[in-house]
């Protein structure tokens, strides 16, 4: 088979699909694989570790897409790919098309298969494509929480640890799975008084006994969360529905219970994000306030450490980028249930029930 591996576009997406290491297996599985030209620069991978891994260095973007059987990225294509995309052709990467119909219109009119990174699930119900850079999301979550709750930023002005005499910072993280445990062990770390809200009482009876002691859970309700806002310094948002959008966590109207400076942090804009005043915002231009609250929803959170994005991404990618090329997507998809949950959009047809629903398309379950 032969596999693109295009430059990503996106802004401020440092990221790349595959490491030359993951390029080495395709090669050594009898694959072709097409890396455009400083793909992969920004996460420290010059063409030289491509080559030598024994792909092919491409010019252009367009060339990538028009030589490739299967395209391997990391973000959803974005507008100026979207003609670029051949019928037939398999896109394997993070769509989120629940949160984008402009998006999901394009893939459909393009009638690619469209397989997401995010819809892969084992039959536990964990998603292993989404889990890396969930980890990864969920630290930096912490980290970019505790820099905006400087003054400077638009924060409360307090340290997130504190000093001996001086209290230290109160975290919530609404959501308990990898991003929420990630957010939560990183800010214990730091020394914050963090409460992490789930609505799994199995999940909260785990957490409780593997937190750290500054680490107390909460049964996630509207009553609960009005409850804690009063005094919290930052809220991590980290609900997920996998295809589905998003349920609104924190309202409009309960800002005005927060004190002014609060840090949100909405992790799940991807999915159309759990506060419902977030919106979409960039590396360039990564917060902005509402009613005082700082509010920061980057849509490419691990794009900002892009090596170790890219390693942990291919780590868990390429088993299944592997299978792909090998086997095609039908044969691959038939032989892995997971593999299968993956499939959004094929040949013009929603193929996710959750992505039909938001936008009200018909469904159309792939017959393999």
């Amino acid at each position: 088979m032969k596999v693109g591996i295009p430059k990503e576009i996106k802004n401020n997406e440092s990221r790349v699909g595959m490491t030359p290491a993951g390029v080495h297996e395709l090669v050594a599985h009898g694959h072709e694989v097409f890396v455009q030209h400083t793909a992969g620069e920004n996460s420290g991978f010059a063409d030289a570790a491509y080559e030598k891994a024994g792909a092919t260095i491409v010019p252009t973007i367009e060339d990538t897409y028009a030589v490739a059987d299967m395209i391997i990225k990391v973000k959803e294509p974005i507008e100026p790919e979207y003609p670029l995309v051949k019928p037939g052709q398999l896109v394997f990467t993070y769509f989120h098309f629940a949160c984008d119909r402009p998006l999901t219109e394009a893939m459909i009119k393009s009638r690619g298969v469209c397989l997401a990174y995010e819809t892969v699930q084992l039959p536990n119900r964990s998603l292993p494509l989404l889990i890396p850079m969930s980890e990864v999301a969920g630290r930096m979550a912490t980290i970019n929480g505790a820099y905006y709750l400087q003054k400077t930023k638009g924060g409360k002005g307090k340290l997130i640890c504190g000093v001996p005499g001086v209290k230290p910072a109160k975290v919530l993280v609404l959501g308990g799975g990898t991003v929420g445990q990630a957010a939560a062990r990183v800010a214990a770390g730091m020394g914050a008084n963090v409460v992490i809200a789930d609505i799994s009482l199995p999940l909260l009876k785990q957490l409780s006994a593997e937190m750290p002691a500054n680490v107390s859970t909460l049964y996630s309700s509207r009553y609960n969360i009005e409850h804690e806002l009063p005094d919290v310094d930052i809220v991590v948002g980290s609900v997920l529905i996998p295809g589905d959008k998003a349920p609104h966590l924190i309202t409009r109207s309960m800002l005005k219970l927060m004190q002014p400076g609060t840090v949100l942090v909405d992790v799940a804009i991807d999915q159309g994000g759990c506060f419902e005043t977030s919106r979409p915002t960039t590396h360039s231009e990564p917060v902005y306030e509402v009613d005082g609250i700082v509010h920061y929803a980057v849509a490419n959170i691990p794009g900002a450490v892009p090596n170790t994005s890219t390693i942990a991404l291919t780590n868990a990618t390429l088993r299944y980028a592997l299978a792909l090329a090998d086997k095609g997507w039908r044969k691959a998809c038939k032989d892995d249930p997971a593999l299968y949950q993956g499939l959004n959009i094929v040949d013009g047809k929603v193929t996710f029930k959750a992505v039909a629903d938001v936008f009200g398309l018909p469904y159309e379950p792939v017959e393999l």
